[in-house]
């Protein structure tokens, strides 16, 4: 299961990648948590200057604007043995 934040403050953009994000996990199979982080003192620990970001796993995969599906699909595409 892949731990998925989405960092912002609510906006158009934001709610847009949430259901980008969770659009391309359920049609992937990739099992996720999907958490919203809209604190700016929860955001601003992730060292991004813009929103909406991404964060996989620990990782910042995205940072401002709405990434796109063919992105998204990578961060859920299986990885190499």
């Amino acid at each position: 299961m892949k731990d998925v934040r989405v960092l912002g403050s609510g906006c158009a953009n934001c709610r847009a990648t949430i259901q980008l994000v969770e659009d391309v996990a359920k049609r992937m199979g990739v099992p996720i948590t999907l958490t919203k982080v809209d604190q700016i003192q929860d955001i601003a620990r992730y060292g991004i200057l813009a929103t909406p970001g991404v964060v996989i796993d620990g990782a910042v995969v995205h940072a401002g604007g709405i990434p796109s599906r063919g992105q998204v699909e990578r961060w859920f595409a299986p990885t190499p043995s």
